[in-house]
Order: C-alpha cells, then sequence, then structure tokens
C-alpha cells in the first residue's frame, strides 16, 4: 500500500482534482471495492444460515459482529486484505487473488463462537461477489453524488431562466443572425433537456442487476451440494435484498447490458451540458455573458485584464473525456470470450474514474454559470444593430393578409443587404394594407419580437 501525496499522483483525479472528486472515494476506492466485497460475504453467509436446508445457525449477536465487519471497515481492514492478496501473513500465504483475500480476512473476523468458516465464499466463483460489489458501489455513486450535482445544475439553469425570461437577445441559426429570443428562454431549454436526462440516468440506476449462479451460470456447486433446493430462487431474494434487480440467466459474468445503459444515460446528460458548454463560452466570447471576478484569481499570465471562461472549459475537457470512458466501458463490459475472460476486470477498475470527470464537469459548469452575467446593453445594442430579423414577422403578416409574394418581397429589400428600420418604413408605406396593420407592422421591433420565450422560459 503507498499513500502518495497529491503532487506525486499518477492521475489529477486524485491529484489536481482531488478536492472535487473526494465526494466519490467511498464509492470509487480500492477500499471501498474491498468494503463492498466483505458487505456480499457476510450477507451471503446469513443467508445461507436461513435456509432450512444448511446446518449453519448463527444467532442474532453473531449477525451483528458479522455486520459490523462491514459497517465499521476502515483503512486498516482494508490494508490487511491488501497485504493477505500481495504479501501473505503469519497464517495465509499470499493469495494474488483480490476476493480470495477477502475470505481469508473473513476467517479471521468470524466470532469465536461460530464455527463457519467452510461457509465462507460457498458455492461462489469471484465474479458472484465482484459483480454485485461493484453495483451497490455505482447505485449510490450515481444517486447520493452525480445526481444531486446534476439537480444543481438544473437548478441554476431554472433561476436563469426565471430571472432572465424577458431578456432579449439576438438568437444565431447558421451563425447568422435569427429571430430574437431571449435569454432566459434559452436556459430554459437546457435545463428542460437535462431534466428528462436525470429521468433517465435514475431509471438506468433503478435498474442495476446482479447474479449469483455459479462458475459458469448454472449454480451446478449449489446444486451439487443441495440438489433440492431451488436456487434461483434463493438468487433472486439474495440479490433483491443488495437493492439490485436479479439478472437470471448469466454466464460467468454479469453480461453488463445494465451498466452499459447507465453508462449510456450519463452520456446522454453529459453531451447536453457539453452543448451548453460550448454556448456559453460563444456568449462570453461575444460579450452577451459577463464574469463576477474572483479575488486573487488570475485570468491570463500576460494580460492582466482577462476573465477567461475557464470553468465551462474545463467542464467541456472534463466532460468529454467522461465520454470518451463511459464510451468505451459500454462497449467493453458487454463483451466477454465464450464464458469469461479476465480482461474486463481490469477494465470495471476504471469506473469510478469516468464518474469522477463527470462529477469535476457538473462542478466546474455549475460554478461558471454561478459566476456569469448577461450583458443586457450588449444584447440590445447587437438587436437594434440588427433589425432584417424582424422581416419573419413581416412576410408571415403580409402572407395573412393575402399577399402572395410576400416573401419575395421582403427578401429583395433585406437579403444581404444592410438593413435600417427606415427601410422597413419605406416597404411599409407602399403597401396595399388597412391602418390597423400598418401600425402593426411599424410596431415590429427587433426587441420586441420574441414570440412568447417569456411564458416558454418558466420550465418546471
Amino acid at each position: 500500500m503507498t499513500d502518495r501525496d497529491p503532487l506525486s499522483a499518477v492521475s489529477p483525479l486524485d491529484g489536481r482534482y482531488a478536492r472535487y472528486t473526494d465526494p466519490l472515494v467511498p464509492y470509487a476506492s480500492e477500499s471501498g471495492l474491498i468494503r463492498a466485497r466483505v458487505r456480499v460475504e457476510v450477507e451471503y453467509l446469513l443467508a445461507l444460515a436461513d435456509l432450512d436446508a444448511t446446518p449453519l445457525e448463527i444467532d442474532d449477536d453473531q449477525r451483528a459482529t458479522l455486520r459490523a465487519v462491514y459497517e465499521d471497515f476502515d483503512d486498516e481492514d482494508a490494508a490487511l486484505v491488501k497485504q493477505i492478496e500481495t504479501e501473505g501473513t503469519e497464517t495465509y500465504d499470499a493469495t494474488n487473488h483480490d476476493v480470495k483475500a477477502v475470505e481469508y480476512f473473513l476467517r479471521e473476523r468470524l466470532p469465536a463462537d461460530l464455527d463457519a468458516e467452510q461457509w465462507l465464499h460457498f458455492g461462489l466463483t469471484s465474479e458472484d461477489v465482484n459483480n454485485l460489489a461493484q453495483r451497490i458501489l455505482v447505485k449510490p455513486a450515481v444517486e447520493d453524488v452525480l445526481l444531486p450535482a446534476l439537480r444543481d445544475v438544473r437548478d441554476a439553469l431554472v433561476e436563469l431562466a426565471q430571472t432572465y425570461r424577458d431578456t432579449p437577445m439576438l438568437a444565431r441559426t447558421h451563425g447568422q443572425p435569427a429571430t430574437p429570443t431571449t435569454f432566459g428562454k434559452e436556459m430554459a431549454v437546457y435545463a428542460s433537456r437535462l431534466g428528462r436526462a436525470l429521468g433517465r440516468i435514475q431509471w438506468a440506476t433503478d435498474g442495476l442487476s446482479g447474479k449469483l449462479a455459479g462458475a459458469s451460470g448454472t449454480y451446478a456447486a449449489h446444486h451439487a451440494a443441495y440438489p433440492d433446493v431451488d436456487w434461483p430462487a434463493f438468487a433472486l431474494g439474495f440479490v433483491d435484498s443488495l437493492g439490485l434487480d436479479h439478472e437470471p440467466l448469466t454466464t460467468q459474468v454479469n453480461p453488463c447490458d445494465d451498466l452499459a445503459t447507465l453508462f449510456g444515460a450519463l452520456q446522454g446528460a453529459n453531451r447536453i451540458l457539453l452543448d451548453l458548454d460550448l454556448d456559453a463560452w460563444l456568449y462570453v466570447s461575444d460579450r452577451y455573458l459577463g464574469q463576477r471576478s474572483v479575488d486573487g484569481e488570475t485570468g491570463s499570465s500576460t494580460m492582466p485584464h482577462k476573465v477567461n471562461p475557464i470553468d465551462f472549459e474545463n467542464s467541456e475537457g472534463n466532460l468529454s473525456k467522461a465520454n470518451s470512458d463511459l464510451d468505451f466501458l459500454a462497449g467493453y463490459v458487454t463483451n466477454s470470450r465464450l464464458q469469461r475472460d479476465l480482461s474486463d476486470s481490469t477494465v470495471k477498475r476504471n469506473i469510478g474514474g469516468a464518474l469522477a470527470h463527470c462529477l469535476i464537469g457538473y462542478e466546474k459548469l455549475q460554478r461558471g454559470l454561478g459566476k456569469v452575467v448577461p450583458n443586457e446593453a450588449v444584447m440590445r445594442e447587437d438587436l437594434e444593430a440588427t433589425p432584417a430579423v424582424i422581416g419573419e414577422a413581416v412576410q408571415t403578416i403580409l402572407r395573412r393578409e393575402g399577399y402572395t409574394d410576400a416573401y419575395e418581397r421582403v427578401k429583395e429589400h433585406t437579403r444581404g443587404e444592410s438593413i435600417k428600420m427606415a427601410d422597413f418604413e419605406a416597404l411599409f408605406a407602399d403597401l396595399d394594407v388597412d391602418p390597423a396593420v400598418r401600425d402593426e407592422l411599424e410596431a415590429l421591433t427587433p426587441a420586441s419580437y420574441t414570440g412568447i420565450a417569456d411564458e416558454l422560459a418558466d420550465v418546471q
């Protein structure tokens, strides 16, 4: 075991960004995984004792003692398990096997009055323990860490949407000036998209499933020892007790389609936030968004005036890295040679890293959103300088009034030209329309041509 200083960390997740990734340590660390394995082994032992077929009996005090092994599991316990695996002890030679090391550790923690060594890991293959341990870590990592961080981002977007619901802003399609919108409505779009993504992540998390079926998924060892026990029913009850769905038909490995679904749901949310990062960066570049400066923070090493959009850029980088990792994981963990190969084991150890990059991306985006302030003066200035955007409204009203050439007429006056409001006024003067219609047209301005954007910004 090593205890590296953050400056010596191989990965920035445990170095530069350790303060952001710390909430994931109980779920993504080696110690967390060992503790989860201990929990699975203990609860399995207790479940065996509940079977009428087995002679194993464990009283309430012994059960409490056993559960305390994983409930009070600490760094010293984790270090001992690792020692049994890599170096050995006076009692055990080095196992060079992480799950077997847990079994030997538990032999040392059994109550003194309980003869149950032979029942530890009874009939199991290591993947029975690992697939369950990994999922009882991934589930709270998503539910207790990632989802709250994502909800914070959504809450920030909802607040921006409602605060700036009627702040007019020039829209751009294909990078060109287009029908105006409001800043609040644009933030509401992201809040709405993220809300749906949150639902997909929760659904995928609720659907995480585990297996307990032995070396080839046939319950062979269990059946050989106790052929009259309904082992699939036992497995269903046990896996359900861990808060997971039961996967009834497997090889040695859980097929991991459930994990792939979760990774895909996280990728979907990340893609929405990447879109937001890019837009926020562009709004800052166009001066539509100002940024509150942070005391003591340096924007540029050579240009003292700069307040760079570093949080959006950092979020973009981390979410891109997360999605690359999640895509790799989803594709890899769903494949296994025949009934099992070992390559998935090392790959699954990187799940925590992917989740950590997600978390950093969410935290940085939340920080960025908390620093931005819409520059309403610049937005209005751009609107006033681009009166051509009311051309859509003009030609639509003229269509309503029966002008079959409305589009062509407005296009002739506006496309590719430097248009002023006076040009529209001249067009209106030549129209054969009722005075009320002319008044309607003359009342059009870029800042007022935002439709019902303010109402749409009231996202729930």
